[in-house]
């Protein structure tokens, strides 16, 4: 048996598929392997179950392991259009059977069949089943692109003797599950009635449905109307709601020909053999469309005869129809490409994506790949907003029901500064519209632009849009974004504010400086959380919470304006706001000089709460506002060693798979090791990764690599997430299930626990193993963080290049920067979307600048300029021709 790829674990192995992808062949039998069970409530679904992404620009299908898909689609309100319910003999779709009418093949597991083979790739699930004499090759996959459609391509083979005439029955269940956190209602203010799984079936229960053939009877169309609903829908005058009272139309087409059958009567279908050998299976499907209630499904058949050894591809398109769509449109698209759209579309991945090329470790660009595919096939469209989104999902999205908080995009969209600039854009203006009049952002959005009503008053948000806004305009040069003209929530009506993106942005900066502003030690306040919502919440009795947000500070907020402002400073340089540039650097370097106070001989402290609870982070590293402080400059040369030092021996060392967020655990309502009682955090590690690659490039890259799926299924091969997606946060060595993610331990003895009304929605009421993937966290980070280990920093000027890689070559390519490294010199290119001349400085060691030969801008012979440890090249970019550069070291 030959040898796994690195970083496969377990379940299955990493492959390259026939286009040069990189895709995962699961090969567990979930249902008699105990090492498939997940610790974890089953009212939400079967502990058995692993679920794949199969998603574009607006489209999410959450593929299971045993075969469904549940499409997720948010224009309304987030939500899956099929859930898997089967109590009700909903089961999803994307799965179908094959006939003989007597012997069948089922692409839901395990199929009837002799080998279910199933493979998770770049925007599809494949699932070839093979039995009774006959294959079946099913591919269900998300086109490149912003279709809110899913493809279904069918391969069927006859390995038989005899001509066959067959059956396919191709299916897609109705069955609307909307994700609001209005469920949740009756829990927060302590009193429960139902499971909030069940308050979402009982408002789908209200909807009825109407089906309609669509002409030439090529599919079916089902449209959903909730009952005594008086409003009328007006797509121009959106207002916010926890659910979606008009969801879209949905659709099941055969792009070959008018089907032979259809039914949407599921029930009926399904009957006493439920999805594993159904009774429909017996007889022609009855075309009838008169379902209303929950039995509604959508089935079409088509009848082929196959010789021996012969094949034929059938195609399906399931999907539903969002304002601007057209349904005939998308039919006519997909079926005039109907056989080359899947090979299209997976060929379209490799284009714009950030590629690391590294000849000792290939599987690092593997990774990269799979994270670039995850981050970008996560994204929806959100209609009140009109705008994409890349939601945090896992649980957030998927259990709780919100997106939040506003942070998490906005660090979601740095990787795509330097790939799909465009969809900065989406994510920047979404957030932009949220804001409220004095700058304030809010935690978090549920339902159709709902802003969540919860008390958390989060102080770090602005900062991280500052850093993306900043970063953005200064990497692509689009300072005409600034102008760009937005309206601010609620985004509907005559007296809505229209404001430029500028203006929005500096009202941000301001609700920083002046409404949040700085405590008595001079540091950023505190408000009642910054990242880390539990350093009040669930640690600090709630009689103090007041006085807290009145007075307390951050360090780590204080750490984070440092470089944010700075950087902030060098956007407003960029586009000759000179004044208010260096109003801004002033206020970073006052953070800078309160940070510098609070070392301790060992770390910086973590937060000043009041009077009497004084300091935290003294007696304990508290790793937050570690890595920011040697970002921003605010340690001594010294200090940053020692910095580093204790990081490496406290959250490091005893760790495989990244630093521990607390050297040791809290008393606290969940145990040491879990969340932010000394769990690990991917979004933290990132900025880790960048501080370390400041002071020691080696254990950068090693901290890089133990964030890494790769890493994680190396080391806990038995944990199914964490090898293609995972959580965005990781038990630590202090727990009792490392490498696992939050569960409540009484998931292990019992099937259903009951939520718990006594506390906060948190790990304490949910586990987070419920929905363990779809994090983009530890999908965005690890892309962003090869900038870092580039060292490319963008400049009013141009382009710092500072690699801290310890690498003696690779090669960095993306559609804005690249950067090459061989044992005969570097070389490189930037694109940004203005024209201009440019400046490019890389750092050299000592001897790389001593046997420096030659250098050429864009082909040309160019000057050298030496400034200390770097040297500084100049040239120009135009539209469609990058800034091309490359420098020679003397053989």
């Amino acid at each position: 048996m030959s040898k796994k790829a690195f970083g496969s674990g377990y379940f299955g192995e990493w492959i390259e598929d026939e286009f040069g992808l990189p895709a995962y062949r699961y090969t567990c039998d979930q249902i008699s392997d105990p090492k498939a069970i997940t610790p974890m409530n089953e009212q939400w679904r079967a502990n058995t179950e692993h679920l794949h992404q199969v998603g574009n620009d607006r489209i999410v299908g959450v593929a299971s392991n045993y075969g469904h898909i549940q499409v997720r689609q948010d224009e309304g309100s987030p939500k899956y259009l099929n859930e898997f319910y089967p109590e009700q003999r909903q089961y999803a779709g994307g799965f179908g059977y094959l006939t003989d009418g007597d012997k069948f093949l089922s692409t839901f597991y395990p199929g009837n069949a002799d080998s279910f083979q199933r493979t998770f790739g770049i925007g599809y699930y494949r699932k070839k089943v093979i039995g009774h004499k006959y294959v079946v090759d099913q591919i269900v996959f998300a086109p490149f692109g912003d279709d809110p459609v899913l493809g279904s391509q069918v391969k069927i083979t006859n390995n038989g003797d005899k001509p066959v005439d067959l059956r396919w029955i191709e299916y897609w269940g109705c069955y609307m599950y909307q994700f609001s956190s209005s469920a949740f209602a009756s829990i927060l203010i302590g009193k429960p009635s139902k499971f909030p799984r069940d308050i979402r079936h009982d408002f789908s229960d209200r909807f009825k449905h109407e089906f309609n053939v669509i002409p030439n009877q090529v599919g079916l169309i089902n449209n959903q109307n909730l009952e005594d609903l008086k409003e009328a829908f007006d797509p121009t005058y959106l207002k916010p709601t926890f659910v979606d009272n008009f969801p879209p139309k949905t659709f099941l087409v055969s792009l070959d020909k008018e089907a032979d059958a259809f039914t949407t009567n599921g029930a009926i279908f399904f009957g006493e053999g439920g999805v594993e050998a159904p009774d429909g299976l017996n007889a022609k499907l009855t075309n009838d469309i008169n379902s209303t209630g929950i039995e509604s499904a959508m089935l079409l058949e088509q009848e082929i005869r196959l010789n021996p050894g012969k094949s034929q591809t059938l195609s399906f398109l399931y999907g539903y129809v969002p304002e601007s769509f057209e349904l005939e449109s998308l039919i006519i698209k997909y079926k005039e490409n109907k056989s080359k759209v899947f090979e299209q579309s997976c060929q379209q991945w490799k284009s714009n994506r950030m590629e690391l090329q590294l000849q000792e470790e290939p599987w690092v660009n593997r990774e990269l790949f799979w994270h670039y595919y995850y981050l970008r096939g996560a994204m929806t469209y959100d209609s009140f907003f009109k705008e994409h989104i890349l939601s945090q999902g896992h649980v957030y999205q998927y259990i709780i029901g919100f997106q939040g908080a506003a942070r998490d995009p906005l660090q979601h969209a740095l990787p795509f500064v330097y790939s799909d600039p465009s969809i900065v854009k989406n994510v920047i203006r979404y957030t932009l519209k949220t804001v409220r009049k004095n700058g304030e952002i809010p935690w978090g959005i549920t339902g159709c632009g709902q802003i969540l009503p919860v008390p958390l008053k989060p102080s770090d948000q602005s900062l991280w849009l500052l850093w993306l806004i900043s970063e953005y305009v200064l990497g692509t040069r689009d300072a005409e974004f600034l102008d760009e003209e937005i309206s601010r929530y609620p985004c509907y009506g005559s007296r809505v504010e229209v404001v430029t993106v500028k203006e929005i942005v500096a009202r941000c900066y301001n609700h920083i400086t002046k409404k949040i502003g700085i405590g008595q030690h001079g540091l950023q306040r505190l408000s009642n959380g910054d990242w880390n919502d539990n350093v009040v919440f669930g640690h600090i009795s709630p009689e103090k919470h007041k006085e807290i947000q009145e007075v307390a500070e951050s360090v780590l907020n204080a750490s984070m304006a440092i470089y944010v402002l700075s950087m902030y400073s060098n956007m407003l340089k960029f586009v000759n706001e000179d004044e208010m540039a260096e109003n801004v650097l002033k206020y970073s370097n006052f953070q800078r000089e309160a940070v510098k106070a609070q070392w301790n001989g060992n770390w910086v402290k973590r937060a000043w709460l009041t009077e009497d609870l004084g300091w935290i982070g003294d007696d304990q590293m508290w790793l937050e506002p570690q890595p920011w402080a040697i970002i921003g400059n605010a340690l001594s040369d010294d200090q940053k060693l020692k910095l580093v030092h204790n990081i490496d021996n406290l959250m490091r060392k005893p760790s495989k798979i990244g630093a521990l967020i607390l050297n040791k655990g809290l008393n606290v309502q969940y145990p040491p090791g879990q969340g932010t009682n000394g769990g690990i955090w991917p979004s933290i590690n990132g900025i880790l990764i960048w501080a370390l690659s400041l002071v020691n490039g080696e254990m950068a890259w090693d901290e890089w690599k133990k964030n890494t799926l790769a890493y994680h299924a190396e080391n806990y091969p038995n944990v199914w997430y964490g090898i293609w997606s995972g959580p965005d946060t990781y038990n630590s060595s202090m727990s009792k299930y490392p490498g696992q993610t939050a569960f409540n331990e009484a998931v292990l003895t019992e099937k259903v626990i009951p939520l718990n009304v006594e506390v906060n929605l948190g790990f304490e009421t949910i586990n987070w193993t419920d929905f363990p993937v779809f994090n983009l966290h530890p999908h965005a980070w690890p892309l962003y963080d090869i900038i870092r280990l580039l060292g490319i920093t963008f400049t009013p000027e141009g382009v710092e290049l500072r690699p801290k890689l310890p690498q003696e070559s690779f090669k960095f390519s993306s559609s804005l920067i690249g950067l090459e490294k061989t044992n005969n010199g570097y070389s490189g290119w930037y694109n940004p979307q203005k024209e201009g001349i440019w400046k490019i400085s890389l750092e050299l060691s000592e001897n790389e600048r001593e046997t420096l030969d030659s250098a050429l801008i864009n082909g040309i012979e160019a000057k050298v300029t030496t400034m200390g440890d770097r040297i500084v090249l100049t040239g120009n970019s135009k539209f469609g021709k990058p800034l091309s550069w490359e420098i020679q070291f003397k053989k």
